[in-house]
């Protein structure tokens, strides 16, 4: 009997459920930053002594394999000994996974923990019972409970005293009794709005912090570090070694001692290496995380107290040191401002100013009050206090719960990866295994026919085993990646998940963000567009020649700039801003104004800068509060003051559209639309400046005290900056080579429509003779339903900025007339989302350009893609693009450092130029991948037809033939030949992601053929010899060598295994020619040559290869002439199957429909264009 509940995690609570037997679901959303899991299923199991019993006596009885089985699969070994319980009771978890790309669940097992709370904590003091309400939730003491929560508490029964939780991926989950459901702690805070931020600032008590530190734990990020032996044992239980050491036993006891040897230190080698190099991860990664302080609390009654950093907890108030440092946790800042560099988080190396959370009714988020956040990892370069004498952030998140938290357990647990070649690899190896239990059947017939004793028979058969299963698969199939990621990094690109490189091969579209990315990362001021009643004036080359007033004040103060080591350090297009006005910013740890008050920054007009007759000398402007840009508003807010002023100004600066939304009507000209599109069609960066005085004293008191929403209002537009903002010398022939290889290009930016269009254009997304067509989208209001509207845009409107801007040109393409290319913005992307989800897929199908999308929109845009079943990719820089670089199936983040976790791919190389060489290397690893699968496979096949046909005669391979085939040539040929570079040029083919499919599977078969057919041609030729003398059958191998047999089935085998090789290895049209791999043309020239040594003149080696000497000459260049026809059939045969097999393949079967949604979408666009468009296009 169960019990299931499925609910969405915007509850605080993870998840309620009647209490009862059964299984818990949980809906998660999608956090890229943290995990991909989509659901997740909690079952509940408490002890039962019949179970235990039970499962002690099936261990005894089995010898203790059950244990080795229950350490892979733990979830059985819980199920067996343990009995179904509710969660309000269970012992022991199990927990399902799934990852919102599979199907399938993943099953871990985690032990409920219980802590002790002392009595006095759950009768905190009145003063601490709003503050304190996400204790009182884990305690059971209040129904679901918020910051707000103000429910009287009452004392609990003597059972309600223990904390009950579970931690799983660092994370901790805690028991509310009250809603009988697990709750992750970071969600217990959740709904806290501003204002209950800042009641915080004034600290935790001693007692509220001892329970919440039970609650929340310690503040620490562990990552664990096992020790060598423990290692061992894991590595050592792995299935693959246990393949192994089952082998070597085989080997042994088959008198293979020599091979047994080698194979032993081979695997003990590797184990080594593996444990060495795991440890040295997990310790780099430990001591990289690792982060233990002691910091400035706090607490009630104005006094402060330094405790270690593992003691925070959320709602702690830190005082923050002014010459900075790393910061410990999550925190939110309630006074002052901090310069921060978040590089180790986004990659972005520019500094960021934080500011003060504004006061409200506004609830926290991390990510929407960004730039009032300082992440744990980050590091504080400068505090400064204004208001008050100290820079104070109150707690939020700690551990596992914290930005960084998430970037670890990313880490060490990293998404698993969905793909078709990994599946079909392990079905591939459980076919063989199958073939080798049919083979194993057949050498127990034969070998029971030719009189071998029954401890012969069951050795011999398991052997067989061991040689059609290759033990050396996995390790065969690592290094292609490690070719890859070797190349990738001599290039400036460095991975830290080398199997993603294989998914860079199947890339179908990839998405680029613009500014940094596509474009160059300064920006350079064209000029200033005043404004003068209702009406633009012409544009301003120099904005420092600007009459003193209100724009060119807004435009020395309206940025975040900072002065860090007499440098400015802040946002490139505010850095430029300010440079072309020629005024210079002065600040200090309490910066004063001209008239003695305190302020946060002082703008001094240049010196010796000539005046007008007219014009009165320009005075200082003093900054008195901040409201710094949000990627979400799209715009920040300062408030100044200067000498001789009665009220302060505020300025606005942002996008033009929102800005304009917000001045009065009358303030706006008439033609702002029109001047406005003039600008950004040339491909110009638009931004647009508004003020308006304040009704308030000029004090830094009274300016703090204004929030946000009330300084926005009634403004009047002052002009606009224009900028330019060219595209990168690479981009555009990038883009070509992506579009002609028919890889979908797609912009997502959070810049202007317009301006997005244009440089869409410029850089050849889409092309002159294309069609573009803008959505615009209307949320529903005043009782009308949302609507959408479809604009096409005449080429010549946006294709004046390409020009104008001098962008590369001659990449010729050939555009399709009838594609139509669709533009949004990010407010467009959201009303789709809520209103049209059913229209949604047709404009992901055709979308191109994507702007005014804020970070989280990003992240959702290509979540949304890949649900259409596109490999994604994702290309930006790193600042805005973390979620979407991380959920991308291959991220790219172009950022100086050497290795990111912002993505899986880091590209020092500041251009797009990265995103083919990835893709070519991906194709190149994946094409590989198939080759050296196939060859593994052949080589097993080979040698299972050579020991069949020797078994028939009751023979088999020496030991040291064994040798020489396994190690000395497979291994060498193995390693080697994945060494073939990518194809120089990247075309329009892909590499097949299925090994499963009928041209992988008519290669092998017909090879295996065309082996085992030389293999028997040789046998009979021999058994047909007149100087031919049969081997002894009464005495069973190795003790019959050597003999005509085995020397005729060695001889030709080892040549096959070469020719198989060179086979299997051609270049294009993924890879370089087989002709560039030098090293591993060396290796089948000299081991050919070698071979065919044996064959004429055995020399020193008859001897140790147990080979039979032949003397008749004739007879040996007949095996050469087998082994030349073996050579010339193997490769006819890749070369018709690669040339003949698909045309056939397309006559015999009728094409059909594609089963991933994006290709089905396409044909329906085909056959039923989409969007309806009016017949007259806009301008």
């Amino acid at each position: 009997m169960s019990a299931r509940s499925r609910h969405e995690r915007s509850s605080p609570l993870v998840g309620s459920m009647p209490t009862g037997y059964g299984t818990l679901t949980i809906a998660s959303s999608v956090d890229p930053l943290s995990s991909s899991v989509s659901s997740m299923r909690l079952s509940g199991y408490c002890g039962s002594l019949w179970r235990v019993i039970g499962y002690h006596i099936v261990v005894w009885m089995m010898a203790g394999i059950p244990l080795l089985l229950f350490r892979w699969k733990p979830a059985w070994g819980v199920r067996l000994r343990l009995q179904p319980c509710s969660l309000a009771r269970a012992e022991t978890l199990v927990i399902e996974i799934r990852d919102r790309e599979d199907s399938s669940w993943q099953l871990y097992t985690v032990q409920v923990q219980t802590e002790a709370i002392s009595e006095g904590s759950l009768e905190p003091p009145p003063q601490a019972q709003m503050e304190d309400s996400p204790s009182q939730t884990a305690l059971g003491v209040v129904p679901e409970g918020t910051w707000t929560d103000t429910a009287q508490l009452h004392r609990q029964e003597e059972a309600n005293r223990v904390l009950r939780y579970y931690v799983f991926r660092g994370q901790r989950y805690v028991w509310v009794e009250t809603q009988q459901a697990f709750c992750q702690v970071s969600l217990l805070d959740h709904g806290r709005t501003c204002d209950d931020v800042h009641h915080s600032r004034s600290g935790l008590g001693l007692q509220d912090q001892t329970v919440r530190k039970t609650i929340y734990g310690p503040n620490v990020i562990s990552v664990p570090v096992k020790s060598y032996l423990q290692l061992l044992v894991d590595e050592a239980l792995n299935p693959y070694y246990g393949f192994q050491a089952f082998s070597i036993a085989l080997w042994l006891a088959d008198h293979y001692y020599w091979y047994a040897l080698c194979i032993f230190l081979i695997s003990a080698v590797s184990i080594c290496l593996s444990l060495y190099k795991t440890r040295k991860q997990s310790q780099t990664l430990r001591d990289m995380v690792k982060l233990s302080v002691q910091v400035c609390v706090c607490r009630p009654g104005g006094e402060v107290d330094w405790v270690d950093s593992s003691e925070l907890v959320p709602g702690d108030c830190l005082v923050l040191p002014q010459e900075g440092g790393l910061m410990p946790c999550d925190a939110a800042l309630v006074a002052g401002e901090c310069m921060v560099n978040e590089s180790s988080l986004t990659g972005e190396s520019v500094p960021v100013l934080k500011t003060a959370l504004p006061e409200g009714p506004l609830p926290y988020c991390p990510e929407t009050h960004r730039r009032h956040t300082l992440f744990c990892g980050t590091l504080i370069l400068q505090a400064r206090a204004f208001v008050g004498p100290h820079v104070l952030a109150v707690v939020t998140q700690t551990g596992f719960c914290t930005a960084k938290g998430g970037l670890v357990s990313s880490i060490l647990h990293p998404r698993p990866i969905n793909f078709k070649f990994y599946k079909h690899s392990i079905k591939f190896v459980a076919a063989l295994s199958v073939l080798a239990l049919l083979g194993t059947i057949y050498s127990i017939l034969i070998l029971y026919r030719n009189g071998v004793p029954v401890n012969e028979i069951v050795i011999r058969a398991l052997d067989l085993v061991t040689v059609v299963v290759p033990p050396a698969l996995p390790a065969a199939m690592t290094v292609c990646t490690l070719y890859a990621q070797s190349r990738l990094r001599k290039q400036g690109i460095f991975c830290i998940h080398p199997l993603r490189i294989n998914l860079g091969g199947k890339l179908q579209l990839v998405c680029f963000d613009k500014t940094g990315t596509l474009t160059e990362d300064g920006l350079d001021v064209m000029g200033v567009v005043p404004l003068k009643g209702q009406a633009f004036l012409p544009l301003v080359p120099e904005p420092g020649h600007l009459p003193g007033g209100p724009l060119l004040r807004a435009l020395v103060t309206c940025h975040a700039l900072s002065r860090l080591q007499d440098a400015l350090v802040g946002d490139p297009m505010d850095l430029k801003m300010v440079e072309s006005t020629g005024w210079v910013l002065e600040e200090t740890s309490a910066a004063e104004s001209a008239s003695g008050t305190q302020v946060l920054a002082v703008m001094r007009p240049p010196l010796g800068r000539p005046q007008l007759q007219e014009e009165e000398p320009p005075v200082p402007v003093n900054v008195l509060c901040r409201f710094p840009f949000s990627s979400a508003l799209q715009r920040m807010d300062v408030v100044v003051t200067w000498p001789g002023a009665t009220q302060p100004e505020a300025y606005v600066k942002g996008s033009p559209e929102l800005v304009a939304g917000l001045c009065r009507p009358e303030t706006v000209p008439a033609d702002f639309v029109q001047k406005l599109q003039s600008y950004t069609a040339a491909g110009y960066r638009v931004v647009a400046l508004a003020g308006r005085p304040l009704p308030i004293p000029p004090s830094l008191e009274a300016a703090q005290q204004v929030t946000r929403d009330s300084l926005e209002q009634e403004l009047s537009l002052l002009g606009l900056l224009v900028m330019r903002n060219l595209l990168k010398p690479q981009t555009t022939s990038v883009i070509q080579t992506l579009r002609r290889t028919q890889l979908r290009t797609v912009m997502v930016t959070g810049d202007n429509l317009q301006t997005a269009v244009t440089v869409a254009r410029g850089c050849g997304m889409v092309e002159p003779q294309e069609q573009l067509v803008i959505i615009h989208a209307t949320p529903p209001e005043r009782g009308q339903p949302a609507s959408l509207e479809f604009l096409p845009v005449e080429p010549l409107t946006a294709l004046n900025g390409a020009k104008d801007n001098g962008q590369a040109e001659g990449y010729p393409m050939e555009p399709d007339p009838h594609s139509i290319h669709l533009a949004l913005s990010g407010s467009a992307f959201s009303v789709l989302l809520k209103h049209f989800p059913k229209l949604l897929p047709k404009v992901l199908v055709q979308g191109t350009v994507f702007a005014r999308m804020a970070p989280e929109q990003k992240t959702q845009l290509v979540c949304e893609l890949q649900k259409l079943q596109y490999c994604v990719g994702m290309c930006g820089d790193g600042a805005n693009d973390c979620g979407a670089l991380k959920a991308a199936d291959v991220g790219i983040s172009l950022s100086q450092a050497e290795a990111s976790v912002v993505s899986p791919f880091t590209s020092s190389m500041a251009s797009i130029e990265c995103v083919p060489m990835v893709i070519r290397e991906g194709r190149c690893s994946l094409d590989t991948s198939f080759s050296v699968f196939k060859y593994m496979a052949l080589y097993s096949l080979t040698q299972f037809i050579s020991v069949l046909i020797l078994y028939t005669i009751n023979t088999n391979l020496g030991d040291v033939q064994f040798l020489a085939i396994d190690l000395v040539i497979t291994t060498t040929v193995a390693v080697l030949m994945s060494r073939t570079g990518p194809a120089l040029v990247l075309g329009r083919a892909r590499p097949p992601g299925a090994l499963l499919s009928v041209p992988v599977l008519s290669s092998l078969l017909l090879q295996v053929a065309l082996v085992a057919a030389v293999q028997l041609g040789g046998y009979f030729l021999t058994v047909t010899q007149p100087w031919f003398v049969p081997l002894n059958r009464t005495v069973p191998a190795p003790d019959n060598l050597p003999n005509y047999e085995n020397t005729v089935v060695f001889s030709l085998s080892s040549f096959q295994y070469l020719i198989l090789a060179a086979a299997v290895s051609k270049g294009a049209p993924f890879r370089r020619p087989l002709y560039t791999n030098v090293p591993f043309l060396v290796a089948l020239v000299l081991l050919g040559s070698v071979l065919v040594g044996l064959i004429l003149v055995p020399g020193l080696l008859q001897g140790p290869l147990a080979l039979k000497d032949i003397a008749d000459t004739r007879f040996k260049l007949l095996l050469l002439g087998l082994v030349a026809f073996n050579l010339v059939g193997a490769f006819m045969l890749e070369s018709v199957l690669d040339q003949c097999l698909p045309a056939c393949l397309r006559w015999l079967r009728p094409k059909q429909t594609s089963k991933k949604r994006f290709k089905q979408l396409e044909q329906e666009l085909a056959e039923q264009p989409w969007p309806p468009l009016p017949s007259n296009p806009v301008r």
